[in-house]
């Protein structure tokens, strides 16, 4: 009776292979019963969908807004939805018509061929009528041309193409107006002086016909970046764009020169300036001029780059940060005309310790807290770097 019983036992309990089939049924069972329930027992469909379609439109047009040039091109072939969506002007917020890399010679040209030239031309006005088309809204706009080319008439397609798109919210301008991008330094040989004087006169009406269509169509441009002709017309456009907070101004002809009056002119009548980067060169006739500069809202000034201006007074109370650099141009003068002449321009360190308090950097030096009341060392060098006066340029040459 005992051995029935310890057999029957033996029979009830599962073997080896029973377990495992049993285990793994019971495991089956479990994923197909989780694929199929959500985290509270809710069913869930087998594969994830998302209804891109379904979002407002709104929305879909802030994602695209991530999407480069290229990309956008691309998701307006997936559906006719989305190629109207891409057809939306304020997806097309970019005109930069100096992408396309090119290889730089380590001088001011590039080295291209006449070819490849061409080709970028017709690439130019290609991407031209595709941001027409779309009716884009620019943010930004990007461009390097010769607007006194009379031969290829650089200054017409701007100005078609500014009056093509929207440019009413636009509000980052980098143009060069002086050279075009990748033009082979050998396509059109110098001339004469006249020639060249010509050449820069149509360079700069061009500009200023330019520049009056962008007062009007683009009033809110806070950043600007451009070669300047200091022409008294040109400041008073320049101040029609009173949101500018950036400004960096290159300089346009060796042989122009800047009125001490413009410059003051300009600084003071931009209200919420806060950088401003000069290029300067002061031409030799004009040697021994100096520069007044105001603005109550500049913070950071960089004249590093500019050749021979020398300040006469400073007015910048928000001034943060400020690079300057002397260039000593090898003028040959004698003592007595080199001290007449240096005994007329003001050391920069009292015009800093009465027009600049808040100044903190110095030529990427750190100032110390009583840089106003007492010089140190590390200051005295950044001023001899620096200062024209006779005090920290005790040289032949200037």
């Amino acid at each position: 009776m005992s051995r029935e019983r310890k057999l029957f036992r033996q029979d009830q309990s599962p073997g080896p292979e029973g377990s495992s089939e049993s285990s793994s049924s019971s495991s089956q069972d479990s994923s197909s019963t989780s694929s199929k329930l959500g985290p509270r027992g809710h069913r869930m469909k087998s594969q994830a969908y998302f209804p891109f379609s379904l979002l407002p439109v709104d929305c879909q047009l802030h994602v695209f807004s991530f999407l480069s040039e290229v990309e956008k091109c691309t998701a307006a072939m997936v559906c006719s939805d989305w190629s109207k969506l891409m057809r939306t002007p304020r997806l097309w917020r970019v005109a930069d018509f100096m992408r396309l890399g090119a290889v730089l010679s380590g001088m001011d040209g590039v080295l291209v061929s006449v070819r490849e030239f061409e080709r970028w031309k017709e690439w130019v006005h290609q991407y031209a009528y595709h941001l027409t088309s779309r009716g884009a809204s620019l943010l930004v706009l990007r461009a390097s041309f010769d607007l006194g080319d009379q031969r290829t008439k650089w200054a017409d397609f701007l100005l078609q193409f500014l009056d093509s798109v929207h440019c009413g919210d636009l509000q980052e301008l980098e143009l060069n107006w002086t050279l075009t991008h990748l033009e082979p330094l050998d396509i059109y040989p110098p001339g004469s002086m006249a020639q060249i004087c010509l050449a820069k006169t149509d360079q700069f009406n061009s500009f200023q016909t330019l520049f009056e269509r962008l007062t009007r169509s683009s009033p809110k441009l806070s950043r600007m970046k451009l070669p300047f002709d200091w022409s008294e017309h040109s400041v008073s456009l320049l101040t029609h764009f009173q949101n500018l907070s950036t400004l960096e101004l290159n300089y346009f002809w060796v042989f122009k020169s800047v009125r001490p009056e413009t410059m003051q002119q300009l600084t003071k009548s931009l209200p919420k300036l806060k950088t401003l980067i000069l290029q300067v060169l002061v031409p030799v006739k004009d040697l021994g001029v100096s520069y007044p500069m105001e603005s109550k809202s500049l913070e950071f000034l960089d004249v590093s780059q500019s050749r021979g201006l020398v300040f006469s007074h400073l007015d910048l109370p928000s001034l943060k940060e400020f690079k300057i650099k002397k260039t000593i141009r090898g003028i040959i003068l004698n003592r007595r005309t080199r001290v007449a002449l240096q005994t007329r321009w003001s050391c920069l360190y009292d015009l800093l310790k009465v027009g600049t308090p808040k100044l903190q950097v110095f030529n990427s030096h750190t100032l110390l807290p009583n840089w106003q009341t007492q010089t140190y060392l590390e200051l005295s060098e950044v001023l001899l770097q620096s200062c024209y006066c006779i005090q920290h340029t005790d040289t032949w040459l200037l």
